[in-house]
């Protein structure tokens, strides 16, 4: 079985001591914002523990800050759920349900009545409430990017067979919605990058890897949850049907990959200070620089380290069957 699978990720890992209250926390706002209804809904919710997410890929958070990002997190994963059913495979509807949250990020619309539409609106006007304006422009283009493509992988799941490389890449790279978690971690750990670093080709492409690695190691996790739904945006998947080869062997590759791009990220930073010094970073700017790079590096072990945990890839198929829609409640506007 593809959980079976160990990624070797040298990156520094631990946990934030404000676990046990994200925990609490976080349950009463997915139930004040009607993400998740009692009963099975709410257990089911609970067993994938997503301030464990939180306190592994944010473990210098706390508080009001752990908060947001543990939100964040539950946000993801019960809106990413609402196109496990009829709306994942109608491009033009997913299209449209999307488009008024497209609309909030931007301050086009208020929010409408579902409980996604009120979620999102929260945490959004948590989000941007004292950010750095450029960190605002950046993370809004980044909601925008994870809205829109979920039509591009409901045209995928209509294709009923994996893209090319390079169009998996776009589309995953979008609807996984992976580089928010490292602009939350900006606001998590109160950093602002300059600009000429951040925009430098060492932190650009260390960025992609970031983003790369976490989705990848979670398509092999997930490869049989996704696969049972027709889903057909999924590494192992891509590579098994470009070879063509056998299973294992593009489970071999899905590896391969990963390990690739975490050389990658490693030969990138040994070149970070020499940027730093080239750029005439000051103290404290070359302090934030460091810090960002802390970020990428325990948001990849942090999610790799919580979905070997999650009953999320484990039990989810047990939970609901591949018949049925992905989830017990609707809460996206369709």
């Amino acid at each position: 079985m593809p959980q079976d699978i160990e990624f070797h990720l040298p990156f520094p890992s631990s946990v934030s001591p404000d676990l046990e209250g994200a925990r609490q926390r976080n349950r009463g706002w997915v139930r004040r914002m009607g993400l998740v209804g009692e009963g099975r809904s709410l257990e089911w919710y609970a067993s994938w523990d997503m301030p464990l997410l939180a306190a592994r890929g944010f473990p210098y958070a706390t508080g009001p800050a752990l908060d947001l990002c543990a939100d964040a997190m539950a946000f993801f994963f019960v809106f990413d759920d609402q196109f496990d059913g009829p709306l994942g495979r109608d491009p033009a509807r997913a299209a449209a349900a999307c488009q008024p949250l497209i609309d909030i990020v931007h301050g086009a619309a208020a929010p409408g009545a579902d409980a996604c539409s009120v979620a999102f609106a929260d945490l959004w006007a948590r989000c941007i409430d004292g950010a750095h304006p450029g960190w605002v422009a950046r993370t809004a283009h980044e909601w925008e990017y994870y809205f829109a493509t979920q039509a591009h992988e409901a045209i995928g799941r209509l294709r009923k067979a994996p893209a090319d490389m390079d169009t998996y890449l776009q589309v995953r790279r979008g609807i996984a919605g992976t580089g928010l978690p490292l602009s939350l971690g900006e606001r998590a750990a109160e950093v602002t990058i300059p600009a000429g670093a951040l925009h430098s080709p060492q932190l650009r492409i260390m960025r992609q890897v970031a983003i790369d690695v976490t989705f990848m190691c979670n398509d092999v996790y997930s490869l049989e949850k996704e696969e049972a739904r027709g889903d057909m945006d999924n590494l192992v998947l891509v590579i098994e049907h470009a070879r063509p080869c056998t299973r294992d062997e593009a489970i071999t590759g899905a590896c391969r990959e990963v390990d690739q791009r975490v050389e990658r990220f490693q030969e990138q930073a040994r070149q970070v200070p020499a940027m730093c010094q080239q750029l005439g970073l000051t103290g404290p700017q070359r302090t934030a620089v460091t810090g960002y790079v802390e970020i990428m590096e325990v948001w990849m072990s942090g999610y790799h380290a919580w979905q070997t945990q999650t009953r999320r890839y484990t039990s989810a198929l047990q939970i609901i069957p591949h018949t049925r829609p992905g989830y017990f409640d609707e809460v996206l506007g369709a």
